[in-house]
């Protein structure tokens, strides 16, 4: 089919233990656990972090920006390789 057209392709990703961090917002402190990874229509990678409460509860569901840190680069990189794996043996 010729006329689909597909705006962008989205993943969740948990973030291991280790690579995990902290940010506030409206003055309550999140730990970062999931990324959403979207491919954009030109080929780039989108990023936004979400996460828990840390005084527990279940919080609004907020994005955060995701640190430009190495290990987070690469997570973001191989989970898109790894969705990309999958997608291309879909059923």
């Amino acid at each position: 089919m010729d006329d689909v057209e597909v705006s962008a392709l989205a993943i969740n990703v948990t973030i291991p233990e280790p690579l995990r961090w902290r940010d506030t917002r409206r003055d309550e402190e999140f730990e970062l656990q999931t990324l959403n990874v979207r491919l954009l229509p030109d080929g780039s990678l989108a990023a936004k972090a979400y996460g828990r409460p840390v005084a527990g509860g279940r919080g609004g569901y907020v994005s955060f920006a995701v640190p430009e840190r190495p290990e987070l680069v690469a997570l973001v990189s191989a989970a898109a390789d790894e969705a990309g794996r999958r997608w291309s043996n879909h059923t």
